[in-house]
């Protein structure tokens, strides 16, 4: 009895210990399936979410894929949607394609150092070309500082001389004005009691001292003054018209120039249409106070409607009958005329041409003066003036 008992205990033990290996066993295997599909979960998840995986560690239990889930969902994974594949790693948590583009609009975008360090090797090349595009213009800015510089200060330089040598010349130079006398004769006299020529004809002629002008300069062959403008210089000629566009009234090398009447013509003023040329500068010296003629402030004054001007061998007067702007050309500057009837039509023009009426008559026994000078780059003012007294000396 005691046997049976015994055999029966041992086969309950023998029983019990099966099921319990049993049960591990079989709990053993459902553990490495589990970790078997994490691993395989992880492989997909990890190339498809890089940026997460990379900073996550990997449980075995599948916790790392449940908070991924949760984290995906609520749309804080840090990914870039442009590697989302066109098929989720696994069915569970498979969704539509537009679902997911969807949601990574709404993620805020933060890069890491490597995003961050592949952004700025990008285009080495762009970077280049702004690299040299920056110098470039800067070079050029450096440049048109130097020559404006530059400029200024030899603009300013030729004008120091300029004035000095204008100091020199009065100190030498005495401008009188004389009374008419005997030698007078007035030119070409209309026959028009009211005409405005009765009135400057009373204007005095001046006269000047050439001795000590030729020593310092042989070129000079008259002086001129301008009513109510700066214009009260020495008159020089030489070979070209060029010389005396870059040398001063002493010869020295001057950008501002001086006062000179256009090589073709006769000094004595004798040739149809004499022509006096200068720079118009910005501090009004040379002819740069010319353009005052175009006011209306200096054409309402009738006195200022005069020019002067003394030769060594004789005084005259000018009364300005013609006062415009124009683009550059070469007509109002014409000095021979092949006929009568071509000076005649080219009186007509010039006076035409005119910004104000001077009320006077022209005609093919006057001589005419003109003086030209820059407005703008393509630009000239010009103003003409007929002879209508002259005094020998």
């Amino acid at each position: 009895m005691e046997n049976k008992n015994l055999n029966k205990e041992v086969n309950n033990f023998e029983s019990n210990v099966q099921d319990l290996l049993l049960e591990h066993t079989d709990s053993f295997s459902q553990d490495e399936q589990n970790n078997s599909s994490n691993h395989t979960r992880f492989e997909k998840y990890s190339k498809k979410y890089p940026n997460y995986f990379d900073n996550h560690e990997l449980h075995f239990d599948g916790s790392t894929f449940d908070e991924f889930e949760d984290e995906r969902k609520n749309n804080q994974v840090d990914f870039d949607k442009s590697k989302i594949l066109e098929e989720d790693c696994t069915s569970p948590i498979k969704e539509p394609i537009s679902s997911k583009l969807s949601d990574t609009e709404n993620i805020p975008v933060e890069k890491n150092s490597r995003e961050k360090d592949l952004a700025s090797k990008k285009h080495p090349t762009h970077k280049k070309f702004q690299l040299f595009f920056l110098i470039t213009l800067f070079c050029i800015f450096l440049v048109v500082i130097i020559f404006s510089i530059y400029t200024i200060v030899n603009w300013l330089h030729d004008n120091h001389d300029t004035k000095q040598t204008l100091q020199q010349i009065e100190e030498i130079t005495q401008v009188s004005e004389i009374e008419d006398n005997s030698n007078t004769e007035l030119i070409n006299q209309p026959e028009q009691p009211e005409s405005d020529y009765w009135y400057y004809v009373k204007f005095p002629l001046i006269q000047v001292d050439f001795q000590d002008l030729l020593k310092k300069n042989k070129d000079t062959v008259a002086w001129i003054q301008v009513n109510n403008t700066n214009i009260n210089y020495p008159v020089v000629q030489t070979t070209n018209n060029d010389y005396y566009l870059t040398h001063s009234y002493d010869n020295s090398v001057n950008e501002a120039g001086w006062v000179f009447m256009d090589y073709r013509n006769s000094p004595d003023f004798s040739g149809y249409n004499t022509i006096l040329y200068a720079h118009s500068r910005l501090d009004k010296s040379m002819f740069g106070s010319l353009s005052r003629v175009l006011k209306s402030s200096w054409y309402e004054n009738k006195d200022n409607h005069i020019i002067k001007l003394s030769t060594p061998t004789e005084n005259t007067l000018w009364q300005i009958f013609s006062v415009y702007k124009i683009k550059e050309e070469s007509y109002y500057i014409t000095t021979n005329f092949s006929n009568e009837d071509s000076y005649q039509s080219f009186l007509d023009t010039i006076k035409n041409r005119s910004k104000y009426d001077f009320n006077t008559e022209l005609n093919i026994s006057d001589h005419i003066l003109t003086l030209s000078t820059c407005y703008s780059d393509t630009e000239r003012t010009v103003v003409h003036a007929k002879l209508i007294k002259q005094s020998k000396r």
